[in-house]
């Protein structure tokens, strides 16, 4: 059995030389393009110039025929007629007059029949051809032209001349031409090239050794584009990539800040796990004991550890912008209110928690989460108001809820001094929308990404001097307790 065919190896595919620079492009297509408009009007020119050469051999024999007029019964001799045909440059002339047409000067016999030309009426696709069959014809051809006279009064005047003159000239004048749109060509290129590079293609290349360093290093400041001021594309375009190294700088440093207070959390995250363990031996050590005040106490403490356990167990999660999915249930949504406020210290002496949740109203949603971002709104809105060193009325922060299609929307606002626009623009993006000097800015940013893993959403609704208004959505709207119970019964 023969062996199998091994196939050839597939050499590369060879492909037309382009230039991989802007300008060596830009100068390349301006020449060519230029070019390109030369031998556009190249055909026209020509046809124009044979035209008109056949026309001056056409008035030429024209006035020779004047001297037929004076001679005796219009007739010459042989070498004054070969003379006036000589400098015409033609071999025989001919006059039509009311009908009849006559050969005023006679050379010797044509070898073959010329090819006509009639000045008269030319179709524009036969007059631009014209002269490129001149030039491809064979040689030794004659040329029968009819015109209008000028100088006689007669119906047309035809010449026959050789074609061979015609064709030197012809072929002279391309060359000249071709000259001609080749210098122009050149001139206008190198012209466009440079005015272009000045205005468009350095600037390009200004812009794109600016993002090339950019990239290398964003941190060297030395790789900013610096805006020229100009109202243009260019300028625009050196306005807007300024601003984007600006924001990705700002960006790049709050992700090492990030970075950093990972590292910084995974190197306390171990020790603050013992202390909260030493907290919970001692919380179960104080539940050994009698007393009312401790054992009314001890629950809510016991809460407290477990939700800060949980905490630290899951702050690398978070160090790494992750959270766990929400285990979601129906729950009574005013314990957690109350709850939360407790924990943000919200108080009837300092700032006071009105609820306006009956106790029956439900959501949907996991407990701790709830808890977490009820904690971080109510704190916002405490530490807010507490900024307040001249205030005239007690700080409150209010809590409602309503439902509408199958959503429920809680509403949690304050008597606080507002947020500003400054900082509304990055209200809910982490180390960014604190409006406090000491604040981090990460409560709001981790209330809003729990709401949203609830498939909902946390929005700044209303704000100004006298307060500001929050409005957390969650999908479901459960209902009071007793219409649940109803519906469990049947």
């Amino acid at each position: 059995m023969a062996d199998a065919p091994t196939p050839q190896a597939t050499s590369p595919r060879r492909r037309f030389f382009w230039p991989g620079g802007l300008s060596a492009r830009l100068l390349i297509l301006t020449i060519l393009f230029v070019a390109a408009a030369g031998a556009l009007a190249l055909p026209p020119v020509l046809a124009a110039f044979e035209e008109q050469w056949l026309l001056d051999r056409v008035r030429a024999a024209e006035l020779a025929t004047l001297a037929t007029e004076v001679a005796p019964d219009r007739v010459v001799t042989t070498k004054l007629s070969a003379q006036l045909l000589e400098g015409a440059g033609v071999q025989w002339v001919a006059i039509q007059t009311e009908g009849m047409r006559r050969l005023v000067l006679r050379g010797p016999s044509l070898a073959r029949a010329p090819y006509l030309v009639d000045l008269r009426d030319q179709a524009p696709a036969s007059w631009l051809s014209a002269p490129f069959n001149t030039l491809l014809g064979g040689d030794g051809r004659m040329v029968r032209v009819v015109a209008e006279p000028r100088f006689v009064e007669a119906d047309f005047i035809e010449v026959v001349a050789p074609d061979a003159e015609l064709k030197r000239e012809l072929g002279q004048y391309v060359g000249r031409l071709l000259l001609i749109v080749a210098f122009v060509s050149l001139a206008a290129g190198g012209l466009v090239f440079l005015s272009l590079n000045y205005f468009l293609v350095r600037p390009m290349q200004r812009i794109t050794r600016s993002m090339e360093r950019f990239a290398a290093d964003p941190e060297d400041m030395s790789a900013r584009v610096e805006p020229s001021g100009r109202r243009d594309e260019v300028g625009r375009a050196e306005v807007e990539l300024d601003r984007m190294q600006g924001e990705l700088r700002v960006a790049l440093a709050s992700r090492a800040r990030l970075a950093a207070l990972g590292q910084a959390v995974a190197k306390i995250n171990h020790d603050l796990r013992n202390m909260l363990t030493s907290a919970q031996i001692a919380s179960e050590r104080l539940a050994a004991l009698k007393d009312p005040k401790v054992r009314q106490a001890l629950p809510r403490l016991e809460r407290a550890l477990d939700r800060a356990v949980t905490l630290a167990s899951n702050v690398l999660a978070y160090g790494k912008t992750e959270e766990a999915a929400p285990i979601s249930s129906v729950i009574l949504l005013a314990p957690v209110v109350e709850s939360a406020g407790e924990e943000a210290r919200l108080s009837p002496d300092q700032v006071t928690l009105t609820s306006l949740v009956p106790a029956a109203d439900q959501v949907l949603a996991d407990p701790d989460q709830l808890h977490r971002i009820m904690v971080n709104l109510f704190r916002n809105a405490r530490e807010a108001i507490e900024l307040q060193t001249a205030r005239e009325v007690p700080g409150q922060v209010q809590v409602a809820l309503t439902t509408a299609d199958n959503t429920s929307l809680i509403r949690v606002s304050d008597n606080g001094p507002g947020i500003s626009e400054r900082a509304q623009e990055r209200l809910f993006q982490p180390f960014s929308g604190s409006s406090r000097p000491d604040g981090a800015g990460l409560g709001l940013a981790i209330a809003r990404e729990l709401a949203q893993l609830h498939g909902g959403d946390l929005t700044l609704a209303a704000t100004g001097p006298e307060g500001s208004v929050f409005e957390l959505r969650l999908p479901g709207a459960p209902g009071k307790l007793k219409k649940v119970r109803k519906l469990r019964a049947r």
